[in-house]
């Protein structure tokens, strides 16, 4: 069947990285896919949560996530009065997950590493669209605290990104907008690093369960996107990794 939107099966919608689009913050992030935009920045602490002082000279990385009221067709009330829902704390986990997967953390030092994910327009795929944006923030952060002194060395050990793969009817579709997103039979989201390692495989049959043949031919289409999206961070880091 034809895509909605005409791409082709393995075709990741048009993508934009915008580094340095918050200049207040260490590190930040404009990511385009297609209709979704998320802003990704990342702010430096120079403290440890309580439970990390423990561990000595270990830095940490956590992660917040947000959507704005219209960020969707309809408006979704905010979460600050009742503190995060079920799916927000889901996604924050997950970003915190897959970003502190490639920080050598003793690199860091006694220090905190804030990365803040707000989506101003959702279509679909934004927990993945913050994971690859949050890698181009993090690490401008990084490399503002290399340059500074701070810490010896870039303390990245790789990049890592995510993509969306699903089944609509019979296809077999990489980067999901919501119209298709919603329709799927089966949705997968796949966080992989650049040396070809699995951070985070969420696969879910929303129809009828799927096979391992399926499941290895998903996992095929979400490295072809992920390295799409691997050169797009690197393009948007020049002179930084």
């Amino acid at each position: 069947m034809p895509r909605v939107d005409g791409r082709g099966s393995a075709q990741i919608r048009p993508t934009k990285l915008t580094r340095g689009f918050m200049p207040n913050a260490e590190g930040s992030c404009l990511i385009e896919i297609g209709n979704t935009k998320v802003i990704c920045t990342a702010s430096v602490e120079e403290k440890l949560p309580l439970f990390r002082k423990q561990d000595g000279e270990m830095g940490w990385l956590t992660a917040e996530y947000s959507m704005l009221p219209r960020a969707t067709t309809v408006r979704t009330a905010r979460e600050n009065r009742s503190g995060p829902g079920g799916r927000t704390v889901e996604i924050q986990r997950l970003i915190g997950r897959s970003l502190r997967a490639v920080v050598e953390m003793p690199v860091l030092g006694e220090r905190t590493i804030w990365i803040d994910c707000d989506v101003l327009q959702a279509d679909g795929g934004t927990r993945c669209a913050a994971i690859t944006g949050a890698y181009v923030a993090l690490a401008e952060a990084c490399r503002g605290l290399v340059k500074r002194g701070a810490i010896s060395r870039m303390p990245l050990t790789s990049q890592v990104a995510a993509i969306s793969v699903g089944v609509l009817g019979s296809d077999e579709l990489a980067d999901l907008c919501y119209e298709e997103d919603h329709r799927c039979a089966v949705d997968m989201n796949v966080v992989m690093t650049d040396k070809g390692r699995y951070v985070e495989v969420q696969g879910t049959a929303e129809g009828i369960p799927f096979d391992r043949n399926r499941l290895n031919r998903l996992l095929d289409l979400a490295q072809t996107g992920v390295d799409q999206l691997f050169k797009l961070q690197k393009s948007a880091l020049e002179n930084i990794l």
